[in-house]
C-alpha cells in the first residue's frame, strides 16, 4: 500500500502544479479531441516511460504498451486483438504520420524467450503464447551471437525491434500508406542504463544514437 499512497500523493501534486501548467492544453484537447501524429509502441516494463524519455506533451503520442513491445502479424478474424486494434485506429482514424516501435535494454520479455519453465507454468499460459511473437528474434540472435549472455540478450532485443518493423508491414493499410509516403515507421532501442536512444538505420542495417 505504501506505493499506492505514493501515487495518490503524486496525483495531488499533479493537480496542484503540473495540471495547472498544462490547463489550457488539457481544456483544448478535451474540447477539440486528440490529433496525435505519432503512434508509440512500447514495452509494459515499468522502467520505460514513453512520455518521460522523449519529454512529450499531452496529445503528442498515441501509445500502446505490451510485454516485449511486440507487434502481432496482421490477422483478419473475430478474435480479440488489442495491439492490432490500436494500430488500426492510429493509422486509419487518427491518421498518424509516424510509428515508433521502441525496444529497450534489460528486457524481461526477451530474456524470458530463453526460459523454458514459462511454457510449463499453468499461471503463465497467455504469457507463454504471447512470447511466441519473439521466437524469430531469438533464432536470429542465436545465429549471430552465442558466446556471451549479455551480448546475446542485447542482440535479441535489437533483432526483436527489427522483427516488429517487419510485422507492421503485414498490415494492408500500413503497406499502402508507406507506399504513398504518408507514413514512416521507425525502430528505436532505449538503453535504460545510459538514457540513450538508438534509431535503426534500415539502409545500413545498424542502430545509431539519436542526435
Amino acid at each position: 500500500m505504501r506505493q499506492l499512497h505514493k501515487l495518490i500523493d503524486g496525483h495531488k501534486k499533479f493537480k496542484n502544479s503540473t495540471f495547472e501548467n498544462y490547463k489550457s492544453e488539457f481544456q483544448a484537447l478535451a474540447k477539440d479531441g486528440q490529433k496525435p501524429k505519432v503512434l508509440f509502441i512500447g514495452c509494459s516494463d515499468s522502467r520505460v516511460s514513453p512520455d518521460l524519455i522523449v519529454r512529450s506533451r499531452p496529445g503528442d503520442m498515441f501509445i500502446v504498451r505490451n510485454i516485449g513491445n511486440f507487434v502481432p502479424p496482421y490477422k483478419l478474424n473475430h478474435d480479440f486483438h488489442g495491439t492490432t486494434a490500436v494500430i488500426e485506429y492510429a493509422v486509419s482514424v487518427l491518421k498518424v504520420e509516424d510509428i515508433i516501435v521502441c525496444g529497450h535494454s534489460h528486457c524481461g520479455a526477451c530474456e524470458a524467450l530463453y526460459d523454458d519453465s514459462i511454457a510449463t507454468d499453468k499461471n503463465l499460459t497467455n504469457v507463454s503464447k504471447w512470447l511466441e511473437l519473439g521466437e524469430e528474434a531469438k533464432q536470429n540472435a542465436t545465429a549471430l551471437c552465442q558466446d556471451n549472455k549479455d551480448k546475446l540478450l542485447e542482440t535479441t532485443e535489437k533483432e526483436s525491434v527489427k522483427l516488429q518493423l517487419k510485422r507492421l508491414m503485414t498490415y494492408p493499410a500500413i503497406i499502402q500508406l508507406v507506399k504513398d509516403d504518408k507514413l514512416q515507421i521507425h525502430g528505436w532501442y532505449y538503453d535504460i542504463h545510459s538514457g540513450h536512444i538508438y534509431d535503426y538505420d534500415k539502409k545500413h542495417e545498424r542502430f545509431e544514437e539519436l542526435r
